[in-house]
């Protein structure tokens, strides 16, 4: 399918990183995949060849910047300088997982502020616009001198849940960061909320301190943005379990699952794992209690309004 706007076309390009969402994502825009060549020299420098004309064209770039975190944000990097010096139209990045998200401020003194030195990267290198889905914090769409769509996963996940027809459900924020999270969540849904308490003495270790909010013989459902060494997710699952919760399910829009995640998954008290496919899972973290839902019809139809100009506003409502 060719769309024209002032006479222009749009093509799709994808990295490495996750392929699946990719051609989904191309399927249900009609139009296929471009191509190119992704190749690396044998000292680990990458190289890319795109091997069609984008002269004047607008581009989108499918390519999450997870696991393998700096080759994938390398190769979108190369990209987006590739497609500008072929004198591409409009560059549009389309980012379903932005990785170096969670430093997203100084904690202490000298640390780093990586969120903002990707935005910079991107930015530098060419990319007009970026199509990204639940930032680990909303304030990062500011460190981008680009306009940037932010999208949201949890009316995907609220559709999900609605269709279980679950009884006596409580809503629950694995920490307090997640506290508006799981507030957008629980309307929709009808629910209640609840807080875990933790303390982190370090980074990737959490210890579950209290539960704020009624649990005893409820249906419960951790939310979160992501989950990475799956560390908080279970201790609050296993506490909740703990605290009388007759079931408890859990929900995420990434899936990081680094480190001990799946041995910790596979052990705790969640009966269902459910995340967004923004990052690809390999075949060896497919657990038979992880749900996958896919997020490309969201993406395909924000990467077709965006293209006509039309308002993307409607994807935001949280009612699923």
């Amino acid at each position: 399918m060719l769309n024209s706007r002032h006479g222009n076309e749009f093509k799709l390009f994808a990295g490495n990183s996750n392929l699946e969402l990719a051609k989904e994502i191309s399927k249900l825009m009609g139009q296929a995949l471009g191509e190119s060549n992704i190749t690396t020299f044998s000292d680990g420098e990458i190289s890319v060849s795109i091997n069609e004309t984008v002269r004047g064209r607008d581009i989108f770039i499918i390519q999450s910047t997870c696991d393998p975190v700096n080759n994938n944000l390398m190769e979108l990097l190369i990209m987006i300088d590739a497609l500008k010096r072929a004198s591409a139209g409009k560059i549009n990045a389309v980012i379903p997982y932005y990785g170096y998200a969670r430093q997203d401020r100084k904690a202490k003194a000298r640390d780093p502020i990586t969120a903002k030195l990707v935005a910079d990267l991107l930015v530098s290198a060419g990319a007009d616009r970026v199509i990204t889905m639940d930032l680990h914090a909303s304030q990062i769409q500011g460190y981008f001198d680009i306009p940037v769509d932010h999208l949201l996963g949890i009316p995907v996940l609220v559709k999900y849940f609605k269709n279980l027809e679950l009884d006596d459900l409580v809503i629950v924020s694995p920490d307090i960061g997640s506290v508006g999270r799981a507030r957008n969540m629980a309307e929709p849904l009808d629910a209640p909320i609840a807080i875990v308490d933790k303390r982190r003495p370090k980074p990737n270790v959490s210890e579950i301190m209290n539960i704020i909010g009624d649990v005893k013989g409820k249906t419960a459902i951790l939310v979160d943005d992501m989950i990475d060494t799956a560390g908080t997710i279970t201790n609050a699952a296993n506490a909740l379990a703990e605290m009388g919760a007759k079931k408890v399910y859990a929900c995420a829009t990434h899936g990081v699952l680094s480190g001990k995640a799946i041995e910790r998954i596979e052990k705790s008290a969640i009966s269902e794992l459910v995340l967004l496919n923004t990052i690809d899972l390999p075949e060896e973290k497919r657990l038979p209690k992880i749900k996958t839902l896919s997020v490309a019809p969201l993406f395909a139809e924000a990467m077709m309004r965006i293209f006509t100009n039309d308002s993307v506003s409607k994807l935001f409502d949280m009612k699923g």
